[in-house]
């Protein structure tokens, strides 16, 4: 019986685990989490070796630590992961600013910023690819609770003037379903990018969260005017497209949400 051990069982690994937990074809899976409402401590190192132990698939999905860009999974438990069937979320943020240009898992990743997120992400990135881990780089996650339209509401959306900057998206069940099939059909170790298939301006996005929900879109504003955090202004700083090829060529990997449209589209209908 297949066994996944999850480390940091978040927004996205909590989908992932339900998902392996239904019953298919192959059976359901049984799984171990650390982190919030997983039944591990990740400081009992007892109890995470037991579950190493018996784990046949190991998931991570614990960022690095930004101020040191070390990997606290890597660094708590490398040794025991080594030679074992790894699985990692990643951040296409590894890849900086492209200028708008198209990148694939063939890109260079760089830790091109000052901001310590991005230099941490890029260097546990190269860490887990070292491991041969399958590694799944991911644009930003939109989903139920997480999206356009809950910004919309809370009156948090912005439209920042800035043309010809653009990003890519993934809503959190094509991450599910990328990888779920690369747990379940042993898929070659490596990176893989999962995003949609329309990279969009935020501003494209924002506006159409606005027409599904009836109201007017927030005004425009410069970069230099709209009062960002830090880690706003870095996420504007950034332009590049997120090509998806390999995941699809590789892992027979197809998005049920192609595009932002499609994607909020399902979310404002099933709240409704």
């Amino acid at each position: 019986m297949a066994h996944l051990l999850i480390f940091g069982l978040g927004y996205t690994a909590k989908r992932i685990k339900a998902a392996v937990e239904q019953p298919s074809s192959q059976g359901a899976w049984s799984v171990d989490a650390t982190g919030s409402a997983g039944n591990l401590d990740f400081e009992d190192r007892d109890a995470v070796l037991c579950a190493l132990d018996q784990a046949t698939h190991i998931l991570s999905s614990v960022p690095p630590n930004r101020e040191t860009g070390s990997d606290s999974v890597l660094d708590a438990y490398g040794d025991e992961l080594k030679g074992r069937a790894l699985f990692y979320l990643s951040s296409t943020g590894v890849y900086g600013d492209q200028e708008g240009s198209w990148v694939d898992e063939a890109t260079p990743t760089i830790a091109q910023t000052s901001e310590g997120r991005r230099n941490a992400r890029a260097e546990a990135d190269a860490a887990w690819t070292e491991m041969d881990a399958r590694v799944f780089r991911l644009p930003g996650i939109y989903g139920p609770g997480r999206s356009a339209l809950d910004r919309v509401r809370e009156g948090k959306a912005r439209r920042i003037d800035l043309p010809g900057q653009v990003f890519s998206r993934v809503h959190v069940d094509d991450i599910v379903s990328g990888v779920v099939t690369a747990l379940t059909q042993d898929a070659p170790a490596g990176a893989y990018n999962l995003g949609d298939d329309l990279p969009a301006s935020g501003n494209a996005v924002t506006e159409y969260a606005c027409q599904l929900l009836g109201l007017e879109p927030p005004p425009m504003e410069a970069l230099e005017e709209a009062n960002l955090s830090e880690m706003a202004r870095g996420f504007y700083m950034e332009n590049r497209r997120v090509a998806n090829g390999k995941a699809k060529r590789v892992l027979g990997w197809q998005p049920q949400y192609p595009t932002y449209v499609e994607g909020l589209t399902s979310l404002f209908g099933s709240e409704r």
